[in-house]
């Protein structure tokens, strides 16, 4: 999805716009969502763009798309520029933790000098 979304319409109020472009960005996640993966990967992830033009767009996180429009609004700016694109990603593992690990003997030892 690339698209320059307007907050005025001549009928909609523009609290309610804002709050229809949001569910409109949720349920184009909700579908890319549902497409089957490629063989190699575990989940698909989003690629977003945002900015006031297409020119002026960086690079956020698909979690800040509701900030980023709520701070838009909060501006009183009439349009902003938003591209969210599926990319298929594998999970990584997390680094196993060892339970012989200096930082919990230190919390041991600190118990038993309390405890004494």
């Amino acid at each position: 999805m690339k698209k320059t979304f307007s907050l005025l319409h001549p009928k909609i109020n523009v609290d309610r716009r804002v709050e229809a472009i949001k569910h409109e960005i949720k349920k184009y996640q909700t579908r890319e969502r549902k497409k089957p993966l490629p063989a190699e990967a575990d989940f698909w992830g989003f690629d977003c763009r945002f900015g006031n033009t297409e020119a002026d767009a960086v690079d956020i996180h698909v979690a800040e798309i509701n900030k980023k429009i709520d701070a838009i609004h909060a501006q009183g700016l009439t349009s902003f520029y938003l591209e969210v694109m599926a990319v298929p990603q594998q999970r990584t593992a997390r680094p196993v933790e060892d339970p012989l690990d200096d930082d919990s003997n230190d919390i041991a030892e600190d118990e038993d000098i309390e405890n004494n």
